[in-house]
């Protein structure tokens, strides 16, 4: 299957990039809710997701980042859309999966989740594209970017389900 490819450009960019970097990241709604990855020391909001690993499908980094950020284990729907972002020398490739939960295992937190105290955290659909959207009002151009990625690819997703 096809998906989508968006590509967002910061204000300074070059091409080709100087370095790659591949992720995954899931969508699941469960009763009007998404779940998301809660930072509770920084108050940041994302996706659950993360780095592809060496000899790993795009499927098998998003169901293992899940599992690790969020204690869900998930089944993979299907892919949604992919997010080329553009910054600096750097290509970050997002690969957005539509999921279901199908049980729960336990959380596997790295040293700097750990210190951001990640936890996952169910959140009106509605409420969770209020915050990405207030992408432009965010100083830190990293994490505004990632906003923006969010509130993009909610955006399309909600255009589906209606």
């Amino acid at each position: 299957m096809n998906v989508e490819i968006i590509n967002q450009f910061g204000e300074e960019y070059s091409l080709p990039p100087e370095f790659t970097r591949i992720g995954c990241r899931a969508i699941i709604v469960e009763n009007g809710r998404i779940l998301l990855s809660y930072e509770v020391n920084t108050g940041v909001y994302l996706s659950p997701g993360g780095g592809l690993e060496d000899n790993e499908t795009l499927e098998e980094c998003v169901i293992r980042e899940v599992l690790e950020e969020t204690g869900y284990r998930i089944r993979v729907i299907r892919p949604f859309v992919k997010v080329d972002e553009y910054y600096f020398r750097k290509l970050f490739v997002s690969n957005y999966f539509i999921c279901e939960v199908i049980g729960k295992g336990e959380q596997s937190l790295t040293e700097t989740e750990i210190l951001h105290g990640v936890e996952p955290r169910w959140v009106e659909f509605d409420d969770a594209l209020s915050v990405f959207g207030d992408y432009e009002n965010i100083s830190h151009d990293e994490l505004a970017a990632q906003y923006k990625r969010e509130f993009t690819v909610l955006g399309k997703y909600k255009d589906l389900i209606k």
